[in-house]
């Protein structure tokens, strides 16, 4: 499979990577076989994709956020959700109960090679559009009739490649195209890594640059109105369960890591 995708689309290898790597250990923590098989046929070196702290990172993040969306669904059976910026994460097929809609948004060069890796499933579809714009929004509008569930929104790896304007568009986005309310859960980048991009790990290892950071989720629900910032919940929590290591970076680093936020309106 060929991939052509822009700067800020290739940092979805970088999940890509560490989920194939992460199924193939003897004790996998999470699975995806999608990712093995996606990475296989693309013959990529993994290594500038797969080092420590985002290795730990991003199955922290993958853990928290799969045992959040599934509490979430236990509650309401039929809920609707959008996974923005979709990248090549199959997140449906781990939290799937039967029953909820789901859809994956990204640009449209994204979208293109993710329907060369996924094939059609019944209650997925994928749509290629701007978040920042309302052309994605009908199809979900026309899930969510008769149901009483708010709709969820999860943007994983995204506002750290946004503008605080451009986040602000997309609140904006949101708000207007659902009105009834729904939920928001984003990942945050702190500002401090925000400033020393340059040392990332993998990040470093890509053309993307980081465009934000906060040190609180109030800074996004403070972007704009009727957006209520809930909970966040720091990587750390998860990381430092599996490492020395990743116990030493939470106690003496513990505002450089990400968080997962939560906001409704």
């Amino acid at each position: 499979m060929e991939l052509k995708l822009g700067d800020v689309q290739t940092t979805a290898l970088i999940p890509l990577a560490i989920k194939a790597n992460e199924t193939q250990r003897k004790h996998p923590r999470i699975k995806d076989p999608k990712a093995v098989e996606i990475i296989r046929s693309l013959r990529i070196d993994t290594k500038p994709y797969d080092k420590f702290m985002s290795h730990e990172g991003v199955i922290a993040r993958t853990i928290m956020l799969d045992r959040q969306l599934k509490g979430i669904i236990k509650k309401a059976p039929d809920t609707v959700i959008v996974n923005v910026g979709a990248g090549f994460d199959d997140r449906f097929s781990r939290v799937d109960n039967g029953r909820i809609l789901w859809f994956d948004l990204d640009l449209p060069d994204s979208i293109a090679a993710r329907k060369k890796a996924f094939p059609e499933r019944d209650r997925v579809t994928m749509i290629a559009g701007n978040a920042l714009e309302s052309g994605w929004c009908k199809p979900v509008q026309d899930a969510l009739a008769g149901k009483k569930a708010k709709p969820v929104f999860i943007a994983e790896g995204l506002f750290m490649y946004l503008t605080f304007d451009q986040i602000r568009t997309f609140l904006e986005v949101l708000k207007s195209n659902f009105p009834g309310g729904g939920i928001l859960i984003a990942e945050q980048n702190c500002k401090a890594m925000q400033k020393s991009e340059k040392h990332h790990d993998t990040v470093k290892n890509t053309n993307a640059h980081f465009m934000s950071g906060t040190d609180s989720g109030q800074e996004i629900a403070d972007l704009t109105d009727r957006i209520e910032f809930v909970e966040e919940h720091s990587f750390n929590e998860e990381m430092r369960k599996y490492s020395i290591r990743a116990k030493l970076f939470a106690l003496l680093l513990p505002k450089m890591n990400d968080r997962w936020a939560t906001f409704r309106w």
